[in-house]
C-alpha cells in the first residue's frame, strides 16, 4: 500500500498546488505523511456528515474540492465545527486533502466533469490559461449540442442530469429560444459574464447568480440566457472524475487503492417552496 506522501505526491501532480488562486487554501489540511492509505473517499465539503461517512466507510484518506479553512484559523478547538472536523480526522488517523480552484482550471477539471454530466461536446476553455501552450487548461469550458434545443429543453436537461437539490434549476432567457453553443463554469461564474459574451455563446449554465450581475445581463443589447443550478450540484460531478483519475494511477502503481465517492448532499438549502401564482404588485401588502 502507499504512504500518504506518495499519494500527495500524484494528487500534486494533477491538480499542482502552484496554479491554485493565491487568495486559496489547497493542499493537505492532516494527516501523517508516513500513514498507509488503502481507501480513499471523495467529496465536494469538508463537513462533519462526510468526516462521519469516512469513519464509516474506514477511509484513510478524504479528498475535498472545497477547502476547510479558506481564510485561516486560530485554533481548532472541538467546539467550534471545523474544529471538531479536524479533531474527528485526527482522532481516527483520516488525512484531508483539498484541490480547489488548481483543479477548476485543470486539464480535465471541475468543469469538463460539469460538461460530460450534461453531454456536452468541449471545444475549448472559457478563459484559458496563458501558461498552456496546448490550450486546454483553463477557467470554465465552452461546449455545443450535437443539435440544437430550446431553452427549456437544456434546463431540463440540467435538471435530470445533474445532483438533485433543494434549489432545482433557475432560468433567465426566453425558454423557446434555441440553444446550441454553450458556457459552463462549475461553482460561482457571475464574475465571468464579460468572457462568456466574448465567447458568443448562447447559454451560460454555472451557480450562485446574484440579482443584479443577472439584471444587468438582461439588459445588454444582445441579452445572455442564464441557466442557474445549485453550487454543489455543478461540482459533485468532478468527484466521479477525480477518483477515476486516481483509480487510474493506482492501477498503473499497482496500489491497490479502493476510492469511493461520496453521495451525501451537503448542499446547504433543504426545501424549496415554488410560488403557486405570480405576486400582484398592485395587491401587495405596503
Amino acid at each position: 500500500m502507499p504512504r500518504l506522501s506518495e499519494v500527495i505526491a500524484a494528487l500534486d501532480a494533477l491538480w499542482p498546488p502552484s496554479r491554485a488562486e493565491q487568495w486559496d487554501a489547497v493542499g493537505t489540511v492532516c494527516g501523517d505523511p508516513d500513514a498507509e492509505v488503502t481507501r480513499v473517499l471523495f467529496a465536494v465539503d469538508p463537513v462533519q456528515e462526510i468526516a462521519d461517512e469516512a469513519v464509516k466507510l474506514g477511509a484513510d484518506l478524504i479528498i475535498t474540492h472545497h477547502p476547510l479553512y479558506l481564510r485561516g484559523t486560530t485554533t481548532v478547538e472541538a467546539g467550534t465545527f471545523k474544529g471538531r472536523v479536524v479533531h474527528t480526522l485526527i482522532k481516527n488517523d483520516i488525512a484531508l486533502h483539498v484541490a480547489h480552484t488548481n483543479a477548476d482550471t485543470a486539464d480535465p477539471g471541475v468543469s469538463d466533469a460539469l460538461a460530460g454530466a450534461l453531454d456536452l461536446r468541449i471545444t475549448g476553455p472559457l478563459v484559458p490559461d496563458p501558461t498552456d501552450p496546448e490550450g486546454r487548461r483553463g477557467l470554465g469550458r465552452i461546449c455545443e449540442l450535437d443539435h440544437p434545443e430550446t431553452l427549456r429543453e437544456f434546463a431540463a436537461r440540467a435538471a435530470a442530469w445533474l445532483p438533485p437539490t433543494a434549489q432545482g434549476i433557475r432560468v433567465a432567457g426566453d425558454p423557446d429560444m434555441p440553444v446550441r453553443r454553450i458556457a459552463v463554469s462549475g461553482g460561482s461564474g457571475d464574475s465571468l459574464f464579460e468572457q462568456v459574451r466574448a465567447a458568443g455563446v448562447d447559454v451560460f449554465l454555472t451557480a450562485d447568480l446574484r440579482h443584479h450581475p443577472v439584471s444587468e445581463a438582461r439588459e445588454k443589447s444582445r441579452p445572455l440566457a442564464l441557466v442557474d443550478a445549485a453550487h454543489w450540484a455543478t461540482e459533485w460531478p468532478w468527484c466521479e472524475q477525480a477518483a477515476a483519475q486516481l483509480d487510474a494511477i493506482s492501477e498503473r502503481h499497482g496500489w491497490g487503492l479502493r476510492t469511493h465517492v461520496s453521495h451525501t448532499v451537503t448542499d446547504p438549502w433543504t426545501a424549496h417552496a415554488p410560488s403557486v401564482t405570480p405576486p400582484s404588485i398592485s395587491g401587495a401588502p405596503n
